[in-house]
């Protein structure tokens, strides 16, 4: 099973008032573990950088207004492509299969608005799974941020000083496995929340064999048997029992 771990960097809440997509970052996993393959990219919003989005991420310091000289880690985006000419390599990496991402609403909204603007196919909703609503489900009252998530699975986050799509799938990939059940979420003995072995596991019994086994012995062994036993006299344990 395929499955593709997602996030975006944006310049704010609304593709519909004017905000755009300014990184995707994807990760692979197949059979719920990471293959190595990925999709990064960043992406010329062809507008300014608001200061409230850049202190999220840190991206297009050159965008931001007046322009300032780039950082450590931060990205210049003004020579980066366009969404229109990444939009189909993003729609071949993902294809079909099932889209990991946490508040997935946000993403796919953002996400769909890009493509809809280059008559490109839309991503369904129902492709998504929203690990934002897994943990809540899963934790109810409790902060479901991926920061809160990591601590709870003590997952390093060290790295992430600010968001980043790539850096924030991988932490994503492994917050979703310990949503699941762990990172062999298939080894799993329940199919509770609680974590305790489920009614049937502690009800199961072995039941009778439909028919017995054949015996393994030769007919030489069990005349051999019998003769031992009778040189034993009569009350030897085995007299009783040997038939």
């Amino acid at each position: 099973m395929r499955e593709i771990v997602l996030d975006t960097e944006t310049t704010g809440f609304d593709p519909f008032s004017g905000d755009r997509i300014v990184e995707i970052g994807a990760v692979e996993l197949l059979n719920h573990m990471p293959t190595g393959e990925t999709f990064h990219v960043y992406i010329n919003p062809q507008r300014s950088m608001p200061h409230e989005a850049f202190g999220v991420h840190g991206i297009g310091p050159d965008l931001l207004e007046p322009p300032q000289p780039p950082g450590p880690g931060q990205v210049i985006l003004k020579d980066k492509p366009l969404f229109a000419e990444v939009g189909q390599a993003f729609l071949d990496f993902v294809g079909e299969s099932q889209m990991v991402i946490h508040n997935a609403s946000f993403d796919m909204k953002f996400l769909n608005a890009e493509l809809g603007w280059m008559n490109l196919p839309q991503l369904p909703m129902e492709q998504a799974i929203d690990t934002l609503a897994m943990a809540r489900k899963r934790y109810p009252g409790s902060p479901a941020t991926l920061d809160a998530l990591c601590r709870r699975f003590s997952i390093d986050n060290s790295n992430r000083t600010l968001h980043g799509a790539l850096l924030d799938s991988e932490i994503l990939a492994d917050v979703y496995l310990e949503l699941i059940g762990g990172r062999q979420p298939d080894f799993g003995l329940s199919s509770g929340s609680s974590g305790g072995p489920s009614a049937v596991d502690l009800n199961w019994r072995p039941s009778p064999r439909p028919a017995p086994l054949p015996s393994r012995l030769t007919a030489e062994e069990k005349a051999a048997h019998e003769e031992f036993v009778a040189k034993l006299g009569e009350d030897a344990l085995w007299a009783s029992t040997s038939e």
